[in-house]
């Protein structure tokens, strides 16, 4: 009889980034509802202790960090208090992304491309640079990035989004090639239309909102809580020989290949 996979994250710990709401915080509630004791990070210790309080209210296991991506001090705290906490890191998500920037991309600032690259991009480094050292304690791990369809596409008035996250899908192969050896996987998800308070300038659109759900075969838009199938799936046992892979959640967008069938 062929043994079934387990998706059972008990006795793992995961740390997720931009974990106060939205993406983040459904893949939270996701882990420490299948066993993990998850480590939540955002900017503002208030927004994650709200979630990490209704996990521990419902008999999870969290922990409230707050933390800045971009600031490389403040990374290795909050691992140095996922570690105190839970004893090491498992899986870690990376979540936390911004964009200061609408518009043609040749209307952006420098500083705009600083922000922009400096979390979205080199976050997910240092993340995955302090993270790794941990989980090559523990004999592997996974690192999962949340990407996004707009790194495969371009979308009107995000291109230095675009950028970051087309950089994101490279990094994500780059370190699974390099962290194979120490058994750490490395995947990405790539969201399509969710509605989040990220992407709220777009459904509070109507003609922005009817634009977007053209090139949406399903013609409708994502729930946080539809991202958190594929993610558990690779943070579980049940994706053991899967490194090096981008999985779009987009609901047909990538295939439609904006003809709007």
């Amino acid at each position: 009889m062929t043994q079934l996979p387990s998706f059972d994250l008990a006795g793992k710990v995961a740390v997720i980034t931009g974990a106060s709401r939205g993406i983040g915080a459904a893949i939270a509630r996701c882990y420490a509802a299948m066993g993990a004791a998850v480590v939540l990070s955002s900017r503002k210790q208030e927004a994650v202790e709200e979630v990490a309080g209704s996990i521990r209210t419902n008999g999870g296991k969290a922990l409230a960090a707050a933390a800045h991506t971009g600031d490389s001090c403040a990374i290795d705290a909050l691992v140095q208090q996922a570690v105190g906490a839970f004893g090491g890191i498992d899986i870690l998500v990376n979540n936390a992304a911004t964009n200061p920037h609408f518009g043609p991309v040749l209307s952006a600032e420098e500083s705009h491309w600083q922000k922009i690259l400096d979390v979205n991009l080199v976050g997910y480094f240092r993340m995955a640079k302090s993270c790794s050292a941990q989980m090559i304690r523990r004999g592997g791990g996974r690192i999962i990035n949340v990407a996004s369809i707009a790194g495969k596409r371009p979308q009107p008035g995000m291109g230095v989004y675009c950028v970051s996250k087309a950089a994101v899908l490279m990094l994500t192969e780059v370190l699974a090639a390099e962290l194979a050896s120490d058994g750490i996987q490395v995947n990405a998800i790539a969201p399509g239309y969710v509605k989040t308070a990220f992407s709220r300038a777009v459904w509070q659109d109507a003609a922005l909102n009817e634009a977007a759900l053209r090139s949406i075969p399903q013609k409708r838009i994502a729930e946080s809580g539809e991202l958190t199938g594929i993610a558990l799936y690779l943070a579980s046992d049940a994706s053991s020989f899967t490194t090096g892979g981008t999985f779009l959640v987009d609901g047909g967008q990538w295939v439609d290949a904006g003809l709007g069938m």
